[in-house]
């Protein structure tokens, strides 16, 4: 039976996902970044939560840990770095599986935007949370990697099959796309926008994304075809320093 997500905004741009188990009930909450609104968003549905899986240790997304464990006895799941600074009661790591109930979630290790980051990839529903390293038109600062480390976990995402569904946690696809377009001329980064912009303002979420599409329109997969360096890594890196510097 398939995975049920339910996402919903929280914080100033941040997504919440519980995800269900339908075979067997469970119910999953990836990240933690508001806990009262998880909380809600579980009652709401009448579900409680089995466990937690956090993709690293920011606040925004391992900062609710402590009181979702103590509203529904969740199992803490998550990188080692995230027991630093926040409650875990199991580590995982690249090649682990996380099974909840009959789904079996494969860790990929997708580190750059923290040195531990990690992704769940559901082979089975071609879904995957996949936290602050993808965004649609987008990545994540590399705030304790390096390029080097960040390219090889992009590239590792950009691998899953086209039709993977990869669940994000923040919406900034419009700061993204805007940055994109000065660096990017295609029709389809174009095109892409101007669906964007009207999802948008009709209020619509431009989470989640897929595979096939990044790899079209988002400028951090297609580093190596907008920049001169002959390296993929240091073509990353110039894309990466661009944004970083960018005032639109």
């Amino acid at each position: 039976m398939p995975l049920t997500v339910h996402q919903f905004p929280c914080l100033s741009d941040n997504y919440g996902f519980l995800v269900r188990d339908e075979a067997s009930g469970k119910v999953a909450c990836i990240d933690t970044p508001d806990a009262e609104a998880i909380i809600a968003a579980a009652e709401a549905k009448g579900w409680g939560i089995d466990m937690v899986l956090n993709t690293h240790w920011h606040a925004d997304h391992a900062g609710g840990n402590e009181a979702i464990k103590a509203r529904f006895g969740a199992e803490l799941i998550g990188p080692q770095e995230v027991k630093a600074h926040f409650p875990l009661d199991r580590t995982v790591g690249d090649g682990d599986v996380v099974e909840l109930g009959a789904t079996r979630f494969a860790v990929l290790d997708t580190g750059g935007h923290t040195l531990g980051h990690v992704s769940y990839y559901d082979a089975a529903d071609g879904i995957a949370f996949v936290g602050d390293t993808l965004f649609p038109l987008g990545c994540g600062r590399v705030f304790e990697g390096t390029p080097q480390q960040m390219w090889t976990s992009l590239s590792r995402l950009a691998a899953l099959p086209a039709d993977t569904v990869a669940y994000s946690a923040h919406e900034y696809t419009l700061a993204n796309g805007r940055f994109a377009a000065t660096v990017d001329d295609s029709a389809d980064l174009a095109a892409r926008m101007a669906a964007v912009e009207a999802a948008r303002e009709r209020g619509e979420p431009t989470v989640p994304t897929t595979i096939a599409l990044e790899r079209q329109t988002n400028p951090f997969l297609r580093a190596p075809l907008l920049s001169e360096k002959a390296d993929p890594a240091e073509a990353f890196a110039e894309i990466r320093a661009l944004k970083d510097n960018f005032k639109g």
